[in-house]
């Protein structure tokens, strides 16, 4: 039997009519696999996507879209550098930034290049980090933030970008790395958590098995997520809510992963306030 927080999906329902409404324009930079997925994602829940890349633009774009998303999938030393450049346009502007630390675990090159743009971004005070639990693990690591407590059976190592530890193991990480950057943290897995920036922790369990199998979900929640950080004060609980509940329907049509993807962007298009009453598995455990 599904439970169902009813006051928390029709706050979840109100954001997503919300973005509706307004429409943000979220300017992406990500990774080479996922901009096709991102862009389709975010214009089938409402949003208008732009991937911009060139630093001749970046100023330009930061300044007309209502969030930035920083994906560093596919990485390199002049990527990494145009990163920067745009969170730190990003925070001059006032826009909130959406960090998804993919990999980060697998090298050292991806470790502190995720560091140091998270450091940059959390000038702010508006930042985002949204990764599966390995990543978010080995971020907090890299800062040196592992929490005394923590499992000695806890590694933060990610096999390639999908992650080896559950996401109930990160959630101290999660915490130390909200406190360290004062962001809101959403941690991806089995079972989702988001830690706000008001230390409220929410646990959600929609999605599907099914999910993982498809790449680019996470990098697609990411972009959710920027969306929702335009235009709302919980992005990171509404975007997880919603890419899972449309994860799980999309799964009960889907044959496999290909039909799967397909399926998702579907619901995410029609999703509803009542769809979101009916299916949302979430509670606030803090």
């Amino acid at each position: 039997m599904t439970t169902t927080n009813k006051s928390l999906a029709q706050q979840i329902a109100d954001n997503l009519l919300q973005l509706r409404q307004q429409a943000p324009l979220v300017l992406n930079l990500t990774n080479y696999v996922v901009m096709n997925n991102s862009a389709n994602a975010l214009l089938a829940i409402g949003a208008s996507p732009i991937m911009a890349h060139s630093r001749c633009e970046l100023a330009e774009m930061v300044r007309i879209c209502g969030s930035l998303v920083i994906n560093i999938g596919t990485l390199d030393e002049t990527w990494v550098d145009r990163m920067k450049t745009a969170a730190q346009f990003a925070v001059s502007a006032d826009k909130p930034i959406v960090l998804d630390p993919v990999g980060v675990g697998a090298s050292n090159f991806r470790n502190q290049s995720a560091l140091e743009i998270a450091t940059i971004a959390a000038r702010g005070n508006r930042l985002i980090i949204r990764g599966n639990a390995s990543e978010i693990i080995a971020l907090a690591n890299t800062a040196e933030l592992t929490p005394a407590n923590a499992a000695a059976s806890v590694k933060g190592i990610s096999k390639g970008v999908d992650a080896t530890d559950s996401s109930h193991s990160a959630l101290q990480y999660g915490q130390a790395l909200a406190n360290y950057f004062n962001a809101e943290v959403v941690i991806s897995g089995e079972t989702d958590f988001v830690i706000g920036k008001n230390n409220r922790q929410y646990q959600l369990n929609n999605g599907d098995p099914l999910m993982p199998k498809v790449t680019g979900i996470g990098c697609s929640l990411s972009a959710l997520t920027g969306a929702f950080a335009a235009t709302s004060q919980q992005p990171g609980l509404c975007a997880a809510a919603v890419m899972g509940i449309a994860g799980q329907l999309a799964a009960k049509n889907a044959k496999g992963p290909g039909s799967l993807q397909m399926e998702l962007l579907d619901q995410l298009y029609s999703l509803n306030s009542k769809t979101i009453e009916q299916n949302l598995i979430a509670k606030n455990i803090l």
